[in-house]
């Protein structure tokens, strides 16, 4: 019998800005509540926890975070770090983990603290003579390569905020969310900020005469996300209702200079074998770590703005790194449920070093 993998939960945090409304919350008690949920009722079930991250705190952040949800002792933890797209990547190898028939049940997410990190520098990327360039340089470099301007990038990032806060007034993330401590909307809904005068003063932060700015990019960010994960016949059997079926993944790299531009191979590489095209994708979320990324992707693959990051991205609410993938995953989760006509959908994060993670999804009718 052919074992799929199907969600059927999906949750996230607000997303606090770095130093913000989470700059007091450990790693652990960020992703305790998170698991918590997703976990509900299937405690004794749950064959290992798989969590992203990124900034730290180092150890086994998984383990930590699952001890302090209260789960079995039996339930152990593991902890990756495929830098930005670590989130993505804990559900794309619990999937795999499942149709392999090594487990039945996952938690799969991931968390990041920005704020209690004790790294005072980023990780290398790439060595040196390769390329190892800040995220922000890197960005600029698509930019360059992709001929995108600052007006183009401009116009994107506000279209993002307009989708965001659209989204927020219409009450849609409240379904994604849960509280943390007295907190329970992300932090950029706080404070209504005149964003189109932000975005026309910012200037160039990575590079002389540059097109990267501040307000086209994202900032820095805690939070936490986590899925829970389930063999199809298994999930039906405990009376959960699968809502995406796990349908297969891409991984591809590029030169590390060039990391924004990693979504666009491998989301060629993922339709080609399966034989799909754009127009059979009906969302997809493509991280928006900065606006020249996305709108390359965007370019390159032509995918409409009318079916990308619908509801808004990392831009505006915020890209808490190895929690992000798994962020858009739950979106992903509650968007399909809003409509009818939804059968594919499509998640990518390329992240430094050149690397994307790329996952394929139909949705269960």
């Amino acid at each position: 019998m052919i074992k799929r993998a199907v969600i059927v939960r999906a949750i996230r945090t607000p997303i606090g800005k770095a130093g913000g409304i989470f700059k007091d919350i450990p790693l652990y008690e960020l992703a305790a509540p998170v698991l918590k949920y997703a976990a509900a009722g299937v405690e004794e079930k749950i064959d290992d926890v798989i969590l992203g991250n990124v900034v730290g705190p180092g150890g086994n952040a998984a383990r930590v975070s699952a001890l302090e949800a209260g789960f079995p002792l039996s339930v152990t933890g593991v902890t990756i770090d495929r830098q930005c797209s670590a989130g993505l990547e804990a559900i794309r190898l619990a999937s795999y983990l499942i149709q392999g028939g090594a487990g039945q049940c996952y938690i799969a997410g991931g968390a990041e603290s920005s704020s209690t990190s004790t790294y005072s520098a980023r990780a290398r990327f790439a060595p040196d003579h390769i390329g190892d360039p800040d995220m922000g340089v890197a960005a600029e470099n698509v930019a360059d390569k992709y001929d995108i301007s600052k007006e183009v990038q401009d116009e994107y990032a506000l279209l993002s905020y307009k989708k965001s806060w659209e989204s927020y007034h219409e009450g849609y993330f409240d379904h994604e969310m849960i509280p943390v401590g007295p907190y329970s909307q992300d932090e950029l809904f706080l404070k209504k900020r005149k964003m189109e005068l932000l975005v026309q003063r910012a200037k160039p932060l990575f590079k002389k005469d540059g097109t990267v700015t501040a307000a086209n990019s994202c900032g820095i960010h805690d939070g936490a996300a986590a899925v829970l994960i389930m063999e199809e016949n298994t999930a039906k059997k405990n009376g959960l209702k699968p809502v995406l079926r796990f349908m297969d993944s891409e991984v591809t790299g590029v030169h590390p200079k060039y990391p924004g531009a990693s979504p666009i191979p491998a989301i060629k590489s993922l339709l080609q074998r399966n034989k799909l095209t754009i127009s059979d994708i009906d969302l997809f979320e493509i991280n928006e770590a900065f606006a020249s990324k996305v709108v390359a992707c965007s370019k390159e693959l032509a995918i409409p703005y009318e079916k990308l990051n619908i509801r808004g991205g990392a831009l505006s609410l915020g890209h808490p790194y190895g929690a992000s993938g798994s962020i858009m995953i739950t979106r992903l989760f509650y968007e399909v449920q809003r409509r009818k006509d939804v059968n594919h959908v499509l998640a990518a994060i390329g992240s430094g070093g050149g690397i994307c993670v790329a996952i394929l999804f139909e949705v269960v009718t």
